[in-house]
């Protein structure tokens, strides 16, 4: 999860994350070998006091300065593209997960299952115990095995939400009268952490998300204890 300064991406729980942490990579090189080269040029021309009539009327360079600046958006967009594409890939889901956004908290519904469903609410900061994040744990965790694909499909019963778990790299809105699906593996166990991420009233901050990816043998044993007390 995120912690105090942090300036980059939580660390990858999935292989859509490191996929996407990979690019951000690539694409910020460019972007600090374009800076640094504009700056260059910035300060080579104020600086000096000679002028060169072949940079100033130049059809060569002319050339150079359109030609290569589409060849770096290619460069950025091939391997986004691809990404893109990984993420909306969704290969015979192992399990299949309903996420309904209310104001203010999440339900969850297992349909590979017949009764085994319930309500996620965030844990008030009074009844947190040590170790627990504050406006981030819940009472009952979206629980799901680990190193399976699973299919996350959203939407909304009152207004706009977002279900949003960073270090798996899945966002996906919730709206209102319509299904929309999400795709991750969870490639280590933990416990991983998101927020809904769109504005939905005043209790937008007070209704966390929590995955806890575990072996598919607990996971068993934690469904089989829930369908008997259901």
């Amino acid at each position: 999860m995120a912690h105090p300064t942090q300036l980059g991406f939580q660390d990858a729980a999935s292989p859509v994350m490191e996929e996407l942490l990979h690019f951000h990579d690539h694409a910020l090189m460019i972007v600090f070998l374009i800076s640094t080269l504009v700056l260059y040029i910035i300060i080579a021309m104020v600086s000096t006091k000679l002028t060169n009539k072949y940079i100033l009327d130049s059809q060569e360079i002319e050339i150079v300065w359109t030609v290569l600046p589409a060849v770096i958006l290619v460069l950025i967009a091939l391997p986004s593209l691809r990404i893109l594409y990984l993420m909306d890939e969704i290969n015979d889901p192992h399990l299949t997960i309903k996420a309904m956004g209310h104001q203010w908290y999440w339900s969850y519904e297992y349909t590979d299952y017949e009764d085994l469903g319930f309500d996620s609410y965030m844990i008030p900061t009074q009844d947190l115990t040590p170790g627990q994040f504050r406006l981030l744990e819940t009472d009952h965790r979206m629980v799901v095995p680990m190193e399976s694909p699973i299919r996350v499909l959203v939407s909304a019963e009152d207004v706009l939400h977002s279900w949003a778990v960073p270090s798996l790299g899945v966002k996906m809105d919730a709206v209102p009268g319509r299904l929309n699906q999400a795709a991750f593996i969870a490639s280590r166990p933990g416990v991983f952490y998101g927020q809904c991420s769109e504005i939905c009233g005043a209790n937008h901050s007070f209704m966390p998300i929590v995955v806890e990816a575990v072996p598919l043998e607990h996971f068993e044993n934690w469904s089989s204890l829930m369908l008997e007390d259901a």
